[in-house]
């Protein structure tokens, strides 16, 4: 065992590399052993050093500097390429064993078409010389190739995370552009703008965050907005920004109206989002259609040849079970991450995040929770002061000498490590709704305890029969579990899509009232007497905030955390920050209400325009599960009968032979295990009812958590048409 020591070792470095992904301490190691080996040398290069540092800047890199970050690039490189040469020599080694049967056994065992092959037996019989340079080279060639692949990957997994985030700008700059304009048209001044917008960024996402860059370089280092504006947009990976920026510092160098000027691009990027959208769904439309045509139609077609030729000439059940258990799953997952990455941004779809929808303290799509209300009321967990130093524990826990609020921390932690529980406890509906995957510490236990009760215990015989009793029972599970998520989801979203109907008509009404003459409290108060609909029991509850003494922003934020939407999000921070510059916010609501109604416009067009093609899937799925009950109830059971002596019949061929007697086609398909078949079936239309389910929410509405409904959906079919199937 001491040969394979090297080979461990090797192995344990690679492996140990992905330590500082969840140690902190191993994270500082790696960084200390990789500025004392490479942090000179990164900086020695100042072209170089400069390329590699505007690649970290498109992608954000943030808590890392470049000398960190190229550094241990290198140590990455350094390691994989040294393990790489060790296991290469290893990997050499096993093949040349492997290959040690002799020339004639390898001819021997290759059919003859391809026999050439055994001549890299010959490789078993190199000298020493030779043998040391073939093992030399291998490992060099896997030790070079290791190396080179960890330093560009890192490089280029920078690009990947630019290109998303470009995409991203450009999908979230409309609406950064309409918050800036909003602003500057209630009469805030320009930095006043900038400064609130950098508040904001989480709300109005990667457009807000880039241009927060500029914010931070001139509050925190005095550079003047011209500078900061032009840096920004040298350095943003996204082209539209680029010009944006440009543009700004331009017009602020000259003097003109910013207001003006972000008017004439707010209504730019609108008309310009409304071409996009089309360009968006037809983008759609064609991925449906080469889905359903590649990875629907075409292994049906396969599925079904396959099947033909298997059961007519010869056994082709092991290339079945490799275009079902891994043909088809690992095509749609290429499709789905490659629809993804091509459509990263655009389309606009918003998802909320369901770690901030449990927590009410958080809202849903900024992710930052809001310090203090104007009232200072943090929520329901007390404030210290962590920097105190009164030498003793306040509360008598005994902290440690230097920190006596460690104790009083840790108890915080670990209320706010429970408090979802609390919650779970107190309001169980309203916290599934507010984040579906607690239903799954209901369900899955569930799941699992039936197919215990009714799966087992397994009988044993053949594996097929094995299986047979246990694959019914997990679809059955796996159904249960996906149609409880996709219930909880569903009913969570479209009560936001309900509020969110209604966030332009609210916001239409009250720039109608503000601009009569009443003011915003007044104004606040008429409109939550309306009927909003959906919005209409939370405003009335906003209302009630300020009749009870809360000011309108505070009783507007506690709008937000209740309702937790991205477009009520929106809303309030930009009637929020108007309120604090004038009291005239009436063409303020104006431009959040357009805004709001143009990005529900879109949202709707998209979900009837794709509506077309989520039934051409499940039309496609249906024809699917008919072909392949036709094969089960008719093709199979005819073929199996002409195959048994005395069964077949039909007119001799041309060689006086009769199909389906002795020496026919049929010869021996009286053999056909119907069973095996009728359970590749099974497996073959679950697995396509997963994958089909997961593309339509792809395509359909953005996101593979809105395929999960569809998933349960065709699972049931598949689970009704097999039961059909066997009664038959």
């Amino acid at each position: 065992m001491i040969e394979y020591l090297p080979l461990a070792a090797a192995v344990a470095v690679c492996l140990a590399l992905a330590l500082p992904l969840v140690d902190d301490r191993a994270d500082l190691f790696v960084t200390r052993v990789a500025l004392s080996a490479f942090g000179d040398y990164v900086g020695e290069n100042e072209t170089r050093r400069r390329a590699q540092r505007d690649r970290m800047r498109a992608a954000h890199v943030g808590g890392t500097t470049h000398r960190v970050y190229a550094s241990r690039t290198l140590l990455y490189a350094a390691v994989l390429g040294v393990a790489g040469s060790v296991i290469g020599v290893y990997g050499a080694g096993g093949l040349l064993a492997a290959l040690d049967v002799g020339e004639a056994a390898i001819r021997g065992a290759l059919p003859e078409a391809i026999g050439f092959v055994a001549v890299v037996a010959r490789l078993a019989d190199l000298g020493l010389f030779r043998l040391f340079v073939l093992l030399a080279v291998v490992s060099a060639t896997v030790g070079s190739g290791l190396a080179l692949g960890a330093y560009v990957a890192r490089w280029q997994l920078l690009d990947q995370r630019a290109h998303a985030r470009a995409a991203e700008i450009d999908a979230t700059l409309p609406r950064t552009v309409a918050f800036m304009y909003a602003l500057s048209r209630s009469g805030m001044a320009f930095p006043r703008v900038m400064d609130t917008l950098a508040e904001n960024e989480d709300v109005y996402g990667e457009a807000a965050t880039e241009l927060s860059v500029a914010v931070r370089d001139m509050n925190a280092f005095g550079t003047d907005a011209l500078t900061a504006l032009r840096r920004i947009s040298r350095r943003t990976p996204s082209d539209d920004l680029a010009d944006f920026a440009e543009n700004l510092a331009s017009v602020l160098g000259t003097g003109q109206s910013v207001s003006a000027f972000l008017n004439d691009q707010y209504e730019r990027y609108q008309s310009e989002a409304e071409a996009k959208q089309e360009q968006y769904l037809e983008l759609l439309s064609t991925f449906a259609e080469a889905y359903v045509t590649a990875l629907v139609a075409g292994p049906l077609f396969f599925i079904t040849i396959l099947v033909v030729i298997g059961l007519v000439l010869q056994d082709t059940l092991p290339l079945l079970r490799v275009v079902v258990y891994l043909g088809v799953p690992l095509a749609t997952f290429g499709f789905v991450v490659y629809v993804d990455s091509v459509t990263q941004g655009v389309g606009g779809t918003e998802t909320v995040a369901e770690s901030s929808l449990a927590d009410p303290n958080t809202p849903s799509v900024t992710g930052v929770r809001h310090a203090t209300d104007e009232t200072g009321d943090r929520g329901d967990s007390p404030r210290f002061d962590g920097g105190a130093t009164t030498g003793r524990d306040p509360l008598g826990t005994g902290g440690p000498k230097g920190d006596p609020w460690a104790a009083s921390r840790e108890r915080l932690r670990a209320y706010d490590r429970l408090r979802w529980l609390r919650r779970l406890a107190e309001s169980p509906i309203e916290t599934v709704l507010a984040s579906p995957r607690t239903v799954l510490l209901v369900a899955v236990p569930v799941a699992v305890a039936g197919v215990l009760v009714f799966a087992f215990p397994v009988t044993l015989g053949t594996p097929v029969e094995m299986v047979g009793q246990v694959d019914g029972p997990i679809v059955v599970a796996t159904a249960f579990v996906l149609a409880t998520y996709a219930v909880a989801y569903e009913f969570g979203k479209r009560r936001i899509r309900r509020i969110e109907s209604a966030v332009p008509d609210f916001l239409d009404r009250l720039a109608s009232v503000n601009e009569a003459g009443t003011a915003v409290v007044g104004s606040v108060r008429r409109v939550a007497d309306s009927n909003l609909e959906a919005l209409t029991e939370d405003l009335r509850r906003t209302r009630r905030d300020i009749d009870w003494g809360a000011d309108v922003s505070t009783a507007l934020r506690r709008l937000e955390r209740r309702v937790r939407s991205p477009m009520t999000s929106r809303a309030v921070a930009l009637v929020t920050n108007a309120i604090r510059a004038s009291g005239d916010v009436g063409p303020v609501l104006r431009i959040a209400a357009d805004e709001s109604r143009a990005t529900w416009s879109l949202r709707r067009e998209r979900r009837q325009v794709m509506l077309t093609y989520l039934i051409v899937i499940y039309i496609s799925f249906l024809v699917f599960l008919g072909i392949i009950a036709a094969l089960s109830v008719s093709f199979i059971p005819a073929i199996e009968a002409a195959g048994v002596p005395g069964t077949g019949g039909g007119l001799p061929d041309a060689g006086g032979t009769v199909p389906g007697g002795p020496g026919g086609i049929a010869d021996g398909i009286g053999d056909i295990d119907v069973a095996v078949y009728e359970q590749l079936f099974f497996h073959a239309a679950a697995i396509q009812a997963i994958c089909s389910g997961l593309v339509a929410g792809q395509l359909g509405e953005g996101s593979v958590r809105d395929g999960v409904k569809h998933v349960a959906v065709l699972l049931a079919l598949t689970l009704v048409a097999f039961a059909v199937i066997g009664a038959v």
